[in-house]
């Protein structure tokens, strides 16, 4: 059996980067929410809610890389590292949440419209612009291979697109005096709220099924490695992803009597790197006339091939 335990996952992300992030988030944030209130827009409580789960997203993904870098131990052989993913998927749901709740308050105002001084939300919309802008901007930087990471990363490229949308909502009010449109850019920010949750949601659930990782098809991975050289079948095929850039795979190969098992283990193992990026494998590998007729799948072996843990 050969394990190749070098990972290499989204936990090499900036921590410094995303906790400046993070500061700068909520800062604006509670701000955002006091004149929200005073001045009665819903676009800017939309924004300051999106800039919640910015915050949570962020903060999330610190604690996240944090448990996720502890070794493996005990019952986790794995250690930790699929709370990213769990981070992720919570701020998938919180994002679902919050813009099932704006639209519902934006259809209602959109009956019935309340005063929304104009110029005050395009002048907190633009700041949040420039907020957004730098976050995004040290987020960047950091390592987003990381669901969580990129997922903190989408929520500040949605909140950067809704205060754009906020801004011209102001604008609008400013300059025609058509209430509505503070709804309307507050319906805009939930659509956007809507789709990150559905990417999130979507991608993690991959992980959680441990379906195979995106770029990757199984039964490509199966057809490069029946077509080495020696190699007569493959069975028990699986990939999936432990965890954002942390792919691994797992066969039982059967090659010509005449095959080196373990010469063509470490062949297969180099093919799986340098083509699919795939370094964790356990892969067994045995001569075909050594198997158990009765066994389709091979699991069956007469003594004969020594399978050293590696």
């Amino acid at each position: 059996m050969a394990h190749d335990h070098e990972h290499a996952i989204g936990a090499d992300a900036d921590r410094r980067l995303l906790g400046w992030a993070l500061a700068l988030i909520v800062a604006f944030m509670l701000g955002e929410v006091v004149v929200g209130l005073v001045i009665g827009s819903l676009a800017l409580l939309a924004d300051a809610g999106h800039m919640l789960t910015d915050a949570a997203a962020i903060g999330l993904a610190l604690l996240a890389m944090r448990l996720a870098a502890r070794p493996a131990a005990g019952a986790y052989t794995y250690g930790l590292k699929r709370v990213e993913i769990l981070s992720a998927q919570v701020n998938g749901i919180t994002l679902a949440v919050l813009a099932v709740v704006f639209v519902v308050e934006a259809v209602r105002r959109l009956l019935d419209p309340p005063e929304v001084p104009g110029g005050t939300v395009a002048v907190v919309a633009a700041v949040g612009i420039a907020v957004n802008l730098a976050a995004a901007r040290l987020i960047g930087r950091a390592q987003r291979r990381s669901l969580n990471v990129a997922g903190a990363y989408w929520h500040i490229l949605t909140d950067l697109a809704a205060f754009v949308a906020t801004l011209v909502a102001g604008l609008v009010i400013l300059v025609t005096g058509w209430s509505q449109a503070d709804a309307v850019a507050a319906l805009f920010v939930a659509a956007l709220m809507a789709t990150a949750a559905y990417r999130l949601l979507r991608d993690s659930a991959r992980v959680f099924l441990e379906a195979s990782p995106r770029g990757i098809d199984p039964a490509a991975v199966e057809a490069a490695v029946l077509a080495l050289d020696g190699v007569t079948g493959v069975h028990e095929l699986h990939v999936w992803e432990v965890t954002s850039g942390f792919p691994a795979l797992s066969a039982h190969v059967l090659v010509d009597s005449t095959a080196d098992c373990h010469e063509r283990r470490v062949v297969i193992e180099a093919l799986l790197d340098e083509r699919f990026a795939i370094d964790h494998t356990t892969l067994q590998v045995d001569h075909h006339d050594e198997v158990l007729p009765s066994t389709s799948s091979g699991r069956g072996l007469r003594p004969g091939c020594d399978h050293p843990a590696h």
